[in-house]
């Protein structure tokens, strides 16, 4: 079973998030354009890596609160829960 963003805040603000780290990553694609320094150039994938997981976490939250509201057996809700926290390994 499908389970989407119902929220629109919680869309708004995922989408926020994304639109940052494609900004980023713009940026990082600049850097290694203009032959920036390495070190430079780790510290913005890493800024990158901490918005991607920051923006999973909202996700997951999200996600939670829609499970949890739905119609769904407590044993579906699990199930959706436990595969959707898989997918983050």
């Amino acid at each position: 079973m499908e389970t989407r963003l119902g929220e629109a805040p919680a869309r708004e603000d995922l989408l926020g998030r994304i639109r940052k780290v494609e900004g980023q990553a713009r940026g990082i694609a600049r850097m290694i354009e203009e032959n920036r320094d390495c070190g430079e150039i780790l510290q913005q994938l890493a800024a990158v890596r901490s918005a991607v997981h920051k923006a999973m976490v909202e996700l997951v939250r999200a996600y939670t609160i829609e499970c949890a509201a739905s119609d769904r057996s407590p044993e579906e809700v699990s199930e959706s829960l436990a595969m959707a926290l898989s997918r983050l390994a």
